[in-house]
């Protein structure tokens, strides 16, 4: 049985085109693939909080030091590990914000990337500790476009950030799908969403 985790990380409702480019990818692999299971987070709506003080002490006390307030305060970042190993697929909804991810998506990076959990650190450098055989599937909505190999590309601090951080816990197989010229007019929006539909039945097949 396969778990994916989704996560949608867009605070709008019906007028988000990563939810929908999501929710379509889901329906269409639970349609395909027996024996799925979805656990499912709204970041944008229901964001965890950011790391403060007392996460980080409890973060590095180990974890038979830990006093029950450092307990309490690890805890929800405990659960959303836990809750990240478990799953054997991701699928995440990124809408770009000022050419970066949103907000509510890094505090979750933030709670979720620990030393000893989904990293480690050695005489050989660092290592990802989760399954590197998993596979990330990252759907993005995106006002301007950022192709490769024009001057444009480099404003894009999204895909980089994301694939090097997958990379440091481990996951390397990503997976992109972007929705981009969302406010170029109407003709290359449609045109974008599109293929990005076209995009997601591929992966459905060839997954």
């Amino acid at each position: 049985m396969a778990n994916i985790l989704h996560i949608d990380t867009s605070p709008r409702g019906e007028r988000s085109i990563s939810r929908a480019l999501c929710y379509e990818f889901i329906t269409s692999w639970k349609d395909s693939h027996s024996g799925v299971t979805v656990t499912y987070r709204d970041l944008g709506r229901n964001p965890v909080p950011h790391v403060d003080e007392s996460w980080i002490a409890a973060a590095f006390t180990p974890p038979e030091a830990r006093t029950p307030e450092l307990n309490e305060a690890i805890k929800l970042s405990d659960d959303l590990v836990d809750e990240f190993l478990a799953a054997d697929m991701y699928v995440f909804g990124v809408p770009m914000y000022n050419l970066s991810i949103p907000s509510t998506f890094k505090a979750y990076i933030d709670q979720i990337v620990r030393a000893g959990r989904t990293f480690a650190i050695s005489e050989k450098g660092y290592e990802g500790l989760v399954d590197s055989s998993k596979k990330v599937l990252i759907i993005t909505s995106r006002g301007g476009t950022f192709p490769p190999g024009t001057p444009y590309e480099a404003y894009d601090q999204q895909v980089p950030y994301l694939r090097a951080i997958l990379g440091f816990m481990g996951l390397t197989d990503v997976t992109f799908i972007h929705a981009d010229s969302l406010n170029l007019g109407d003709e290359p929006r449609q045109k974008s969403i599109a293929a990005a539909k076209d995009a997601i039945a591929q992966v459905v097949t060839s997954w």
